[in-house]
């Protein structure tokens, strides 16, 4: 599929997150924010009682396409991008701490241990699916002082939050770890790189 020329669809990233638009901001990529109204946790809820579950890259996927879905069927013409991220570490998913306590908890069982990040990546258009991708990363965070962590809360705040790793890597949070293996992009949540291949080969951005 190719873009006429002077008829380019209009890119929408529908995700609420500061740090997923500006990394497409960054790359003077043009698009508009829609966040998706869906409900993450029942969605998972769901998938986690089928027969046999899912595993975090499949659920990475599911959330990043429902996303785009739900915001592609009101807006058509559109190509829209949903994205979302598990964290797996020692067979358990791990999703954005509702609370201080259970973030500052939740890198205390990361601490001296390696963990995953999977970005589900997802373009939709007319309410289908019409591409997607999985971003794997390897993250290990070194054995931290309880003093370091407290210390790294406190400055951090709220903004641990908005993660689901209990961190920021673009920020402070590079201080938790001792090694990291992936793409940047995957870590922050939206694998650019081949989103970009993707839109060049629809003729979408020039090649």
């Amino acid at each position: 599929m190719s873009e006429p020329a002077g008829l380019r669809a209009e890119l929408i990233l529908a995700s609420a997150s500061a740090g997923r638009a500006e990394v497409l901001r960054q790359a003077r990529i043009p698009f508009r924010q829609r966040p998706a109204g869906i409900d993450e946790r029942a969605l998972e809820r769901e998938a986690a009682d089928r027969e046999g579950g899912v595993d975090a890259g499949e659920l990475a996927l599911l959330l990043a396409a429902a996303k785009a879905e739900q915001v592609s069927r009101s807006e058509p013409e559109a190509l829209v991008v949903g994205a979302d991220q598990v964290m797996e570490c020692g067979g358990a998913l791990f999703q954005k701490p509702p609370d201080m306590e259970a973030a500052r908890e939740q890198l205390r069982v990361l601490r001296g241990r390696t963990h995953s990040l999977i970005a589900g990546l997802c373009v939709a258009r007319g309410g289908t699916t019409v591409w997607r991708h999985l971003g794997r990363a390897h993250l290990t965070m070194r054995p931290f002082s309880h003093a370091f962590l407290d210390d790294y809360c406190r400055s951090e705040g709220e903004t641990l939050l908005s993660s689901v790793g209990a961190y920021r890597i673009e920020a402070r949070g590079i201080q938790l770890f001792s090694r990291v293996e992936g793409d940047h992009f995957t870590i922050i949540g939206l694998p650019l790189l081949p989103l970009l291949g993707y839109l060049r080969e629809i003729g979408w951005l020039a090649s």
